[in-house]
């Protein structure tokens, strides 16, 4: 691979030179892009050295910082906000590093680097800048802004014929970058003389004629929309468009159900009947254990054929399953009677009444919402997530559409439990007909209101959510609560409303069964156990006759369960749909062979939680945990705030699956 790290410092004489007025220096290191990570050769060599240099000249280091991306503005300014000096910054980085360190502070900056090598173009960054590599840098002589790269005639065009009002003579619509520079004058360095045009070195740029300018309009407009609302996140294709406008069916009862004892966060719920037994719809079969669990129930009636241990459709652990063959009677079980008299009853009966129906978290997590909603903190705010955020999947579209009555209803009874002031149902704005809809709902109400949020991904994520809708930033070892919110989904709240107006236990949700290889598409009204298998024969795939039964998915075939982006592939079709299954989407299957990572810094870009993402699959390996651990502890970087959003590996060039190595890096974590 061409080495593109070619950035060296100055000369000690140079430096020398530099900084002899200087009387306090910070000193930032840029990690370097394409450049393979190792924990030690990763660290930018130059740094120490440039630092005892300063030292040793008797000049006041009062911060000296090594930086992965110097180039991505949001971390660089969070960092130089922190900074509390009017000291002289010393940049080692490239010309995009120095530049964005220029342009973000106020202070004098200055390269300790040698030019670009001659020829060779540093054409990446995470910011607009470009560098073009003219191995002639002038950023120490102008306090860091690139004369080359920021005015349209270029430092080697001649003559300037002046500048009105600040705004330059070519381009009316620009600053004059030499207004910039000189409003920065820190030191007396003078204007710097253009040199001949007639010169060896001599190269012409004018960057108002130059094709850049279309891609840097791209780049701007790119940066500016995904930074709105919260940092990084991505804007894929929707692809809502196969399911959306389509009205929840009530799913065929199956002839036979399997329902795994684990359907939630924590422990597994205990078998309390027996094969052989006769169970109807709504009995429990699995008793909750311990703070951190949820009861389940049986979906059918009918006769317990089997119990035994299988592998959980989300993980690749075993659990335990009862199977039911169905009688198609759908007898009750005589507990399925209505709550109408809620709002009579205490909190703590409401929150006993949740869990014995076991209702848990509906958006993918499945944490028991009674544990959620006996917060140790005082909330004031409930958050209905209705985002819905990744691609293919419209079931809680349809949900607020449908289910209307049910879901506000449950949020009703979520603010008398928690004593919150207000709820807020929070939809995106790729959701115009949920949104006029919800809004003529709650007119009536005093305490519910619905904000709608530009669509993006991962909007539903609770961090970004409360970020986006409260301006509330929670820290790495901070909860919802301790900021005075709960984040639910709005399946969960439609699932709490009918558990008292049907008392019905939570024995079915709304699935999308999508995706371009789907024959069928549709959002159904699904009981918990049903098999995936029963949906796709009844949907059809692509490539399949009529009526054909899908046993295996041919290998231009992807079978998920959830979305494309945070979903799980699935080979088995006979894997049950459980409480947190929002859609079954069958997709065509891209092979891609993954390389070597560049640190093109793509997926340090796009997560939302302001993670390093490129780092955790080198870290991961074995001989590595010990680097990783002291990586985690130096960086405080805490790898468990990730929520697996899939973003890194969306954008990834190389094709690297980072989320599987954080997935893994997270049970590593969790036994250290």
């Amino acid at each position: 691979m061409i080495d593109f790290t070619k950035y060296k410092l100055k000369g000690f004489e140079e430096l020398t030179d530099l900084i002899d007025d200087f009387e306090s220096v910070i000193v930032l290191s840029c990690n370097k892009c394409f450049k393979t990570f190792n924990t030690k050769s990763c660290l930018e060599p130059e740094h120490d050295e440039l630092t005892e240099f300063l030292v040793k000249e008797g000049k006041n280091v009062v911060l000296s910082e090594r930086v992965d991306f110097l180039c991505n503005k949001y971390k660089t300014g969070k960092l130089l906000a922190e900074i509390d000096s009017s000291a002289s910054i010393l940049v080692v980085a490239c010309g995009f590093g120095t530049q964005t360190v220029a342009a973000l502070s106020d202070f004098p900056v200055y390269t300790a680097c040698d030019s670009l090598a001659s020829g060779m173009n540093h054409a990446v960054s995470l910011n607009k800048k470009l560098c073009f590599g003219c191995n002639q840098c002038f950023l120490s002589k102008t306090n860091g802004i690139c004369p080359v790269v920021d005015c349209p005639k270029g430092i080697l065009n001649g003559g300037c014929g002046g500048s009105k009002d600040g705004k330059c003579e070519v381009n009316p619509e620009n600053d004059c970058t030499w207004v910039k520079i000189l409003s920065k004058n820190f030191k007396d360095f003078g204007f710097f003389v253009a040199k001949n045009k007639k010169s060896a070195n001599s190269v012409i740029f004018d960057h108002s004629k130059s094709q850049c300018t279309v891609f840097l309009t791209l780049a701007e407009n790119i940066r500016r929309k995904r930074l709105e609302s919260y940092y990084g996140g991505l804007y894929p294709k929707d692809q809502k468009y196969f399911s959306a406008f389509l009205t929840l069916e009530t799913f065929l009862t199956p002839d036979k159900v399997t329902i795994p004892l684990s359907q939630h966060a924590g422990n597994s719920a205990d078998l309390i009947v027996s094969v052989g037994d006769y169970v109807k719809v709504g009995q429990k079969i699995g008793e909750a254990v311990g703070i951190l669990s949820s009861s389940v129930h049986a979906s059918v009636s009918g006769i317990i054929t089997d119990v035994i241990k299988y592998r959980h459709p989300n993980s690749s652990d075993e659990c335990l399953l009862v199977k039911i063959e169905s009688d198609g009677k759908n007898e009750l079980c005589k507990s399925v009677i209505p709550i109408p008299y809620w709002d009579d009853l205490d909190i703590y009966d409401i929150d006993a009444i949740i869990a014995e129906k076991g209702i848990v978290g509906m958006g993918g997590a499945g944490f028991p919402t009674p544990v959620k909603l006996k917060s140790p903190k005082p909330i004031d705010t409930i958050l209905l997530n209705g985002c819905e955020s990744e691609p293919y999947i419209t079931a809680d579209h349809r949900i607020m559409l449908e289910k209307t009555d049910d879901m506000l209803l449950g949020l009703q009874i979520i603010l008398k439990c928690t004593g919150a002031e207000r709820g807020i149902i929070v939809v995106s704005d790729n959701k115009s007909d949920v949104i006029a809809h919800l809004e003529e709902k709650i007119k009536d109400f005093d305490d519910i209101f619905v904000m709608a949020l530009w669509s993006k991904y991962p909007q539903g994520a609770e961090r970004t959510l409360i970020a986006r809708t409260l301006g509330r930033h929670l820290l790495p070892n901070q909860r919802p609560y301790d900021v005075g919110a709960i984040v639910l989904n709005v399946s969960t709240a439609r699932a709490i409303g009918d558990a008292f107006t049907t008392g019905m236990p939570l024995i079915e949700r709304a699935v999308t069964v999508s995706g371009e290889k789907i024959r069928r598409h549709g959002n159904f009204m699904v009981r918990i156990g049903t098999s995936v298998q029963d949906l796709l024969d009844h949907c059809g795939i692509v490539g399949n006759t009529a009526n054909e039964v899908i046993n295996i998915p041919d290998s231009n075939t992807k079978i998920m369960l959830g979305g494309p982006m945070m979903g799980k592939i699935i080979e088995d079709l006979h894997v049950p749909i459980i409480k947190g299954t929002n859609a079954v989407i069958a997709v065509q299957n891209e092979h891609y062979e993954s390389y070597d990572c560049i640190r093109c810094g793509r997926c340090v870009d796009a997560c939302p939680m302001e993670l390093l993402p490129l780092n955790y699959p080198v870290l991961e390996s074995d001989k590595l945990q010990d680097d990783f651990y002291r990586y985690l502890d130096s960086y405080n970087t805490d790898v468990s705030i990730c929520v697996e959003c899939g973003c890194c590996d969306y954008v990834c060039p190389s094709k690297i699956k980072i989320v599987d190595s954080i997935k893994r890096l997270k049970v590593m974590d969790i036994k250290r």
